[in-house]
């Protein structure tokens, strides 16, 4: 046993510092950002903020608007060859969308997500991304199908995880992701932290880990625990390259939920929801580490993104970063015990 006493941070115990800046304006902002991928050898551009492969999120509706702000939308698994071939005749990019498989297939060839990923990407080779997602991504066999997905997909960016710690960031990148997941718990419909005790905060590790990725030429997204604009900001200028959001951009009408009484419903992939949903685990060890909520309709997407994407680039403001790259370089945190006055927080509030 083993206790490390060093402080772990979250985005709720930090600030970003002000400082002089030249820039007058959010138009001086370049958010738009180049990336060279180790691994594929791809070069790409966007707006490094994407869409969680979340039911409720990782959908062809978010993607179709997320495309006009050059964001990428990470596709939900559970999309058929069909669903593929009907969003492609309705404009969809594929520039900016990824594809994602499970890790079934590491113990079943036949995993319906792994076919269908291969009928897809066979489809439409313009689709530059694949992500593979697992919550636990420290097994031994995870390491070896990522390493096998590259052998398959050698020009493709692949986007691997979730972890939390240096080494294992750099482990992935090194087996053939060229962007790894960092985040263990720290999501709104999230109970991993509660039902098994893991995690670290979430600000720490994506500073640990984004050091770790630069050291070897790969790149993280920090998935998970932005509330706030402010908190995708404080990841950006953490060292994350890209930034994942699920909880925020739920809600919304391109999330293809069913709209109840003017509420709807938004859960975990590991809740009792999603397994009701798409299945249950057949090995027999069931285990929730999920959660389910009701959320007021939130109408159309495009107003949050562009909220999202005004208090990025007014942080940059504020910072001195006429780009987006910048962020980490001009970054000067603050350790904080409290971020806001809270003393309305019991009103009601309108904040159109």
């Amino acid at each position: 046993m083993r206790i490390d006493y060093n402080i772990h941070l979250d985005y709720s115990d930090v600030l970003l510092q002000p400082k002089r800046s030249t820039l007058s304006s959010r138009r001086d902002v370049d958010i738009l950002r180049e990336f060279k991928f180790r691994n594929s050898g791809k070069t790409l551009s966007y707006v490094p903020i994407m869409a969680s492969n979340m039911d409720g999120v990782g959908t062809f509706s978010m993607a179709r608007v997320l495309q006009e702000f050059k964001m990428l939308t990470v596709i939900r698994k559970h999309y058929t060859l069909d669903d593929w071939k009907q969003a492609a005749g309705t404009g969809l990019k594929f520039k900016y969308v990824s594809a994602c498989v499970g890790t079934g297939a590491i113990w079943d060839e036949n995993a319906q997500d792994y076919q269908t990923l291969k009928q897809v990407m066979s489809a439409f080779p313009d689709i530059p991304c694949i992500t593979i997602d697992v919550a636990n991504a420290y097994h031994e066999s995870f390491v070896d199908f990522v390493d096998r997905i590259r052998t398959e997909y050698p020009d493709k960016v692949i986007i691997a995880g979730n972890v939390v710690t240096p080494n294992m960031t750099e482990e992935l990148i090194i087996k053939g992701a060229d962007v790894v997941k960092v985040g263990i718990g720290p999501g709104s419909v999230c109970t991993t932290r509660t039902q098994t005790g893991v995690g670290v905060p979430q600000f720490s590790a994506i500073m640990e880990c984004s050091d770790a990725a630069n050291g070897v030429g790969g790149h993280i997204i920090a998935d998970g625990g932005c509330t706030q604009p402010g908190d995708v900001a404080k990841a950006l200028g953490g060292g994350a390259h890209f930034v994942m959001l699920g909880g925020m951009l739920a809600g919304h009408d391109e999330g293809e939920t069913e709209l109840r009484d003017g509420k709807r419903y938004f859960y975990g992939m590991s809740s009792q929801t999603a397994l009701d949903t798409h299945g249950q685990r057949k090995d027999g060890y069931r285990g929730t580490e999920g959660k389910t909520v009701v959320l007021d309709d939130k109408g159309p997407v495009k107003d949050t993104v562009e909220q999202i994407l005004g208090g990025v680039r007014s942080t940059c403001t504020y910072i001195g970063a006429r780009r987006i790259k910048d962020m980490p370089k001009a970054a000067h945190f603050v350790r904080v015990n409290n971020v806001i006055n809270r003393v309305y927080d019991r009103y009601e509030t309108d904040n159109k």
